[in-house]
């Protein structure tokens, strides 16, 4: 059996991402707290920024993983304050680190003895992963890391035959977008693309689909966001 697991599949990104794999024949099973409205899809409801998350949900988890012949982790929860350096406590920042960052790692190392030559681990950056923009400073930090971790995956994990790489989406069309973007300033946002509009969600998990079937992209940061302008 071939498993897509992926943190985060209730709504935008990663929605998307688990519809195309359970069409094209994988099992998924999504970690968040609110259910993934695809009932194909199996839920275990998980707190992913309470440190102690996995060990509620170990039994579970590790039931389905054991007869996986391919597993294909993808990284995609993740919170976005708007804070500044200035502003910003170290309480405030560990809380989005534990989240963005430490949940993902204490993924890594409870499944990766479960994922066999062929598997994947696919983190979903931003393209906040290698610039920054004023107002997000815990976003930007945590997103910075995920690619660390990613080109630390890539180097540990040598002749394993797993591979990884992190897709950094553009502006695209989520409930996250929305919730952080006044609906007047919309247009401004569409217009930062090339192509004049938001990335849509299942353009993202076409490209998280093909990351997880070619290998020859490991250790790859890849951008997803039509051509993002630069000012």
């Amino acid at each position: 059996m071939k498993y897509l697991l992926i943190t985060g599949a209730s709504a935008g990104i990663g929605l998307s991402v688990t519809k195309l794999f359970l069409d094209a024949g994988f099992a998924a099973i999504n970690l968040s707290r609110r259910p993934c409205p695809d009932e194909r899809a199996i839920h275990i409801t998980s707190d992913l920024s309470n440190p102690e998350f996995y060990s509620s949900i170990k039994s579970e988890i590790e039931s389905h993983l054991a007869d996986a012949e391919e597993i294909v982790m993808v990284h995609n929860a993740a919170k976005l304050t708007n804070d500044t350096v200035q502003s910003t406590k170290s309480e405030s920042l560990r809380d989005i680190l534990e989240l963005n960052v430490v949940a993902p790692n204490t993924l890594n190392h409870s499944i990766l003895p479960f994922m066999g030559s062929g598997s994947s681990i696919l983190y979903i950056g931003s393209t906040l992963s290698e610039k920054a923009v004023s107002n997000s400073f815990s976003y930007v930090t945590s997103k910075h890391a995920a690619i660390g971790m990613m080109r630390a995956t890539c180097q540990d994990l040598t002749s394993t035959g797993i591979h990884t790489a992190c897709i950094c989406p553009g502006f695209t069309d989520t409930e996250m977008l929305r919730e952080h973007v006044p609906g007047e300033f919309m247009s401004q946002v569409e217009n930062m693309s090339s192509f004049g509009r938001l990335v849509e969600p299942d353009e993202i998990a076409t490209t998280v689909f093909w990351a997880s079937q070619n290998p020859v992209i490991n250790g790859a940061i890849i951008h997803a966001n039509l051509g993002q302008i630069q000012s």
